[in-house]
């Protein structure tokens, strides 16, 4: 964003700092962990395509309208970049939203974020690295705590292997971000924006594709619409500008630690949302994956500082 930008613009840029950076760095995790029953519930009323389309085609109108001096000024290299992380981003959450609708809501959010410890094993793989003996323990340690959330292999059932699926395209998301982007003009919101145009986009085609214009009219009411708000207004558009601010005011290795609690909110959440038993197996999993998550996040900040 350059200095000419508008009051808006410039109020988006703004850093959180100190207590008030940790809290809403937490609040991202809260509704995040949140976002995995509400989906599930908004699954009652509409098929999984349906779901993602609105939460994406309002997310993209929205941040349209933020950044659209940005956008304006975006080269188109660095436009067709922002189509190819899109394109990752809709595999991601086809993957994440088939797997929500066919498993708990729990194993989800759990799950998911093994993508945390992926990550760094990714990075270090592309640079020709052998990942640290730590980050190798907590991915082990987490991947102990998915074998005890599911009951073990024989137990785990095709959404937990697409959630698992999502989890590795999200840290794949992340290391190919890094990568396209390092020393790029785009800006965050800019590349927000082309990314959720390009959700709604393939989600619209495949979803005519499949069943025609028809499923789109939702007869869930306002509670679809309310739980449809939420997961484009709060976890999409709110906690990017939230991440954003707070991690200008904060450390990456204070915020990854905050952000590791995303999980144990989605446990604790699923049992109030979506009425889903609290066992101890599932807790006793929660344990060993937040355990090795946040082990691996720690880790892998010594090795890099």
């Amino acid at each position: 964003m350059d200095s000419g930008s508008s009051g808006r613009t410039l109020a988006w840029r703004q850093p959180i700092s100190g207590l008030w950076a940790d809290l809403a760095v937490l609040g991202i995790a809260f509704v995040w962990g949140a976002s995995y029953p509400v989906a599930k519930g908004a699954l009652l009323f509409a098929p999984v395509l349906v779901l993602i389309f609105y939460r994406f085609l309002i997310t993209a109108v929205v941040m349209s309208f933020v950044a659209h001096k940005e956008i304006a000024a975006t080269i188109r290299g660095d436009c067709a970049r922002g189509v190819v992380l899109g394109a990752i981003l809709f595999a991601i959450f086809l993957a994440e939203t088939y797997g929500v609708s066919l498993t708990s809501a729990s194993n989800t959010a759990l799950i998911i974020s093994l993508c945390v410890v992926f990550t760094p094993i990714f990075d270090y793989g592309l640079s020709r690295k052998l990942p640290p003996i730590g980050v190798l323990a907590g991915a082990g340690c987490s991947c102990l705590g998915v074998a005890a959330l599911t009951g073990g292999m024989t137990a785990f059932t095709f959404g937990d292997l697409l959630v698992l699926s999502a989890a590795v395209l999200r840290a794949i998301m992340v290391v190919t971000t890094k990568r396209l982007t390092a020393g790029r003009p785009v800006s965050s919101a800019a590349l927000t924006a082309l990314q959720a145009s390009t959700v709604a986009i393939l989600t619209i085609t495949l979803l005519l594709l499949q069943s025609g214009v028809s499923e789109l009219t939702i007869k869930g009411g306002g509670q679809f619409w309310a739980s449809v708000a939420f997961l484009s207004l709060l976890c999409t558009i709110a906690a990017f500008y939230v991440q954003n601010a707070a991690v200008r005011g904060s450390t990456p290795t204070r915020v990854s630690l905050l952000m590791g609690t995303e999980p144990l909110f989605g446990l604790l959440l699923a049992p109030i949302v979506v009425s889903e038993p609290l066992t101890l197996p599932s807790l006793c999993g929660a344990a060993l994956i937040i355990v090795g998550t946040i082990a691996g996040i720690i880790f892998e900040r010594k090795m890099g500082s």
